[in-house]
């Protein structure tokens, strides 16, 4: 690395300490990970094709079809500097949703049993419904805002969204809020 020296000194708190590279590489990537602490959801097309099989990767750890990093690596077609470089920063949404509460916004036509249509939507994934508030139609068009609770039972929630997205007279999805 350009500018450090094999032997530097860094600071940590109010202490000065010599730090050899590879701990100076360490330091940098805590720096960056503090700073780096926002969150975004986004649909997967807009992913880059390098995260994605980074949680292929993941998922061949988890369920055992591989047993090393260097094997999920391979298959996937990535390097193992990519995994070990993204592996903490990127997860599918439905891993960590199980026991949370997903508020959703949608904007839909003014039809009669569209509304009846995305709770179906809910009930068939087996989400729990919390709230519905729905604006009065301006010019064919109503807000709805919904708050789902997902429950260990529930099937796969970007399934779920995409499934909404798809239904006639639904016009856009969003996610206001996870807790």
């Amino acid at each position: 690395m350009p500018g450090i020296r094999v032997c530097d000194t860094i600071s940590l708190g109010d202490k000065q300490v010599s730090a050899t590279q590879e701990q100076m590489a360490v330091r940098q990537r805590i720096k960056v990970q503090v700073m780096g602490s926002r969150y975004f959801v986004v649909k997967e097309q807009a992913v880059p094709e390098v995260l994605l099989k980074v949680v292929e990767a993941k998922k061949l750890l988890d369920t055992g079809r591989v047993h090393t990093v260097n094997e999920a690596a391979d298959q996937v077609g990535i390097s193992r500097s990519s995994f070990y470089k993204y592996k903490d920063d990127i997860f599918q949404f439905h891993d960590n949703s199980q026991g949370t509460t997903i508020t959703l916004t949608f904007q839909m036509e003014d039809e009669p049993g569209l509304l009846s249509d995305v709770l179906k939507i809910v009930a068939e994934f087996g989400a729990n419904i919390l709230t519905i508030h729905q604006s009065i139609p301006i010019d064919g068009v109503a807000s709805l805002s919904l708050s789902v609770q997902v429950l260990p039972t529930t099937g796969n929630v970007s399934e779920m969204l995409g499934t909404m997205e798809r239904q006639k007279g639904v016009r856009n999805v969003k996610i206001l809020a996870k807790k």
